[in-house]
């Protein structure tokens, strides 16, 4: 059994999106940190760091359960198993690796920063303002130029990098972003959004 603590932010919904991509039975436990349930002592015994996402799976590489934090080690840990979301060839996997790099250290990082200062600081701080989200137009920048011709974000397939970055492009609202000014995002975010298991997964927790 695979056990999902999570919430409905964007790294909480990368792993239930490839939980649903990949097929499998897995269990929700939502952790509500709109009501501080992250610090949790039986939380925290899971992850010290006080962040969703975890993922606990009961048959872990040596038949015993296995317990992951961070979305991205996350992400592998399930392809890799799964053999699926991940490219074969070895070129064309440290190309997937490279991007779904780029989101955890670009992506969430910086539109993260736009959420916050734009939508919850407690005081409108100008400088932060321009700064992250002059950086989250120039993230969007880079990935309108990496999609010009591509169907994917790399490896010529659908993977987790894709799985990755969705849901924060997803918020592009909450960041002050218009996607009609990067219309190669746009075609790649409207692919993502058709897909069914990419629909089931942005719904959890329920």
């Amino acid at each position: 059994m695979i056990t999902l603590y999570t919430w409905g932010t964007p790294n909480g919904r990368k792993i239930s999106i490839a939980l649903e991509e990949l097929n499998l039975t897995y269990e929700v436990r939502p952790i509500d940190i709109t009501r501080q349930a992250q610090f949790d002592p039986a939380f925290l015994a899971l992850n010290p760091n006080n962040k969703i996402p975890v993922l606990v799976d009961d048959d872990g590489p040596d038949g015993a359960p296995i317990t992951l934090i961070e979305s991205g080690a996350i992400l592998l840990y399930l392809a890799e198993k799964h053999g699926a979301l991940i490219p074969a060839d070895p070129r064309e996997r440290y190309d997937m690796q490279q991007w779904l790099m780029f989101q955890m250290g670009s992506v969430g990082p910086m539109l993260g920063q736009a959420h916050h200062f734009l939508r919850f600081a407690p005081e409108r701080i100008h400088y932060a303002i321009d700064r992250y989200t002059g950086e989250t137009a120039r993230i969007y920048g880079v990935l309108n130029t990496r999609l010009d011709g591509r169907n994917w974000l790399a490896g010529g397939t659908y993977s987790i990098a894709d799985i990755a970055t969705y849901p924060w492009i997803a918020r592009h609202d909450w960041q002050g972003i218009d996607l009609a000014r990067y219309p190669k995002v746009q075609r790649w975010f409207m692919a993502m959004a058709d897909r069914p298991a990419v629909r089931r997964g942005m719904e959890i927790p329920r």
